[in-house]
């Protein structure tokens, strides 16, 4: 298996079974699901990469191609699928690129990884974020950031990454 196939795994996701655009669904007991949760992830990080962001306190991310560098954010994993936030929303920020041009790369270790930012519409799926980041962003500097990590504005700006194939890269 090449390392390439290593990294994007085309298995379910933890979070309930997986609909084909990258979001969970909550399955037959779901009284009102949400439309997302209907749409099903292709692909998911190997566990190599998982273990490797739940590690890491920063991820570094491109958003866009064009001429965004790559920055340091906050990243969570939450059941297996890999979430980052917007802290300032700022209007030529990561974030707002990426709700204009979703494909981006992360990188990590010295190695570039290209991902595609799903929005995160699910309010179980943000609470589940919101406990992930106060969790792994709790030593005494870092608290008050996570605590407005989790507020309504920076909750609204959750982005699920998801990684793509060289090929889909292209599109």
């Amino acid at each position: 298996m090449s390392l390439w196939q290593n990294m994007t795994n085309r298995s379910a996701v933890a979070l309930g079974s997986i609909c084909p655009s990258g979001t969970p669904n909550r399955g037959r007991d779901s009284q009102q699901a949400d439309p997302e949760e209907h749409i099903m992830a292709k692909r998911r990080f190997s566990e190599d990469i998982l273990a490797t962001l739940r590690g890491s306190k920063r991820l570094r991310i491109r958003a866009g191609k064009g001429t965004h560098r790559f920055i340091g954010i906050w990243v969570v994993v939450v059941n297996g699928r890999v979430f980052v936030r917007s802290w300032s929303i700022k209007p030529q920020g990561w974030y707002r690129t990426f709700l204009k041009e979703p494909h981006g790369c992360i990188q990590m270790a010295h190695r570039e990884i290209p991902v595609r930012a799903v929005r995160t519409r699910s309010e179980r799926v943000k609470d589940a974020v919101d406990r992930a980041y106060l969790e792994k962003y709790n030593a005494a500097g870092a608290i008050k950031y996570a605590r407005d990590l989790v507020r309504p504005k920076c909750r609204d700006a959750t982005i699920e990454l998801v990684p793509l194939l060289r090929s889909d890269a292209a599109i």
